[in-house]
């Protein structure tokens, strides 16, 4: 069984990246109280620290001092950043299912998270709200991270609307990327999709209503392509997720 991952965050006065095999990391704050009083981890114990951005330290509990947890680093790895960025654009839905979507991308493998304020979002981020469900989704992320046992932290970006998705479309075509639009009539599936071989891939996914067809004139006006994942129409929930697991098979990350 993979051990469990605890978070370090890349910022720290100390990073992972200095700790070789042999010396001792001390696991505190949240994450320690977490390890040490939370989950009652003890001597012997294997446990994961990762920084969120590619550094690994797999350990051993040497000992327990409440939110103080002392491990000795056996081993330190360093994940580089992938070639080919995969990023979902998801449109807000209501229902918690646009976080039931995060969620699960970032088992999948999801690189970044974009916030969409579609046109038939029910769901309107605001002000306030905007900020507060933004970083609602970032705990999601990162709570999802260390259930996969990931060493990098899906970043979340601040929420766009049709308009700047259209801009920031224009920027990854004209850089040698792709941008797919997840539509259940499109004529092509997405493994018909041309990836690149670096660079990045936008995945856009809809509201539980669909993408309107202004939207789909305007995304595809910019350079995206319309893609289907199958004969069967998934959820806003679910499509996401779905097409990161067939990106991912493709691009060799599951190989």
């Amino acid at each position: 069984m993979s051990a469990p991952v605890f978070l370090a965050e890349a910022s720290t006065a100390h990073p992972l990246s200095q700790y070789a095999p042999g010396t001792v990391y001390v696991l505190d704050g949240a994450e320690g109280r977490h390890a040490g009083v939370v989950q009652r981890r003890g001597p012997g114990e294997r446990i994961d620290v990762v920084d969120g951005a590619g550094v690994r330290l797999r350990t051993v509990v040497e000992s327990v001092n409440g939110a103080e947890v002392h491990l000795r680093v056996e081993e330190r790895d360093v994940e580089p950043p992938p070639a080919v960025v995969v990023t979902l654009v998801q449109a807000l839905a209501k229902g918690d299912r646009d976080e039931m979507a995060i969620e699960a991308a970032t088992e999948t493998g999801v690189d970044v998270i974009i916030p969409w304020q579609a046109e038939r979002s029910v769901v309107v981020w605001r002000g306030d709200r905007a900020a507060k469900s933004r970083a609602r989704w970032v705990s999601t992320v990162r709570a999802a991270t260390k259930q996969a046992r990931r060493s990098r932290i899906p970043e979340v970006e601040v929420p766009l609307s049709t308009k700047q998705l259209a801009a920031r479309t224009r920027e990854v075509v004209a850089a040698g990327g792709a941008v797919a639009v997840l539509h259940e009539e499109a004529k092509a599936g997405l493994s018909a999709v041309r990836l690149p071989e670096a660079g990045e891939v936008l995945l856009v996914v809809g509201p539980e209503g669909g993408i309107s067809e202004s939207e789909v004139a305007l995304l595809t006006e910019a350079g995206a392509v319309t893609a289907r994942l199958g004969p069967h129409v998934l959820r806003t929930s679910t499509a996401g997720p779905v097409a990161i697991a067939m990106l991912s098979e493709r691009l060799n990350r599951w190989s």
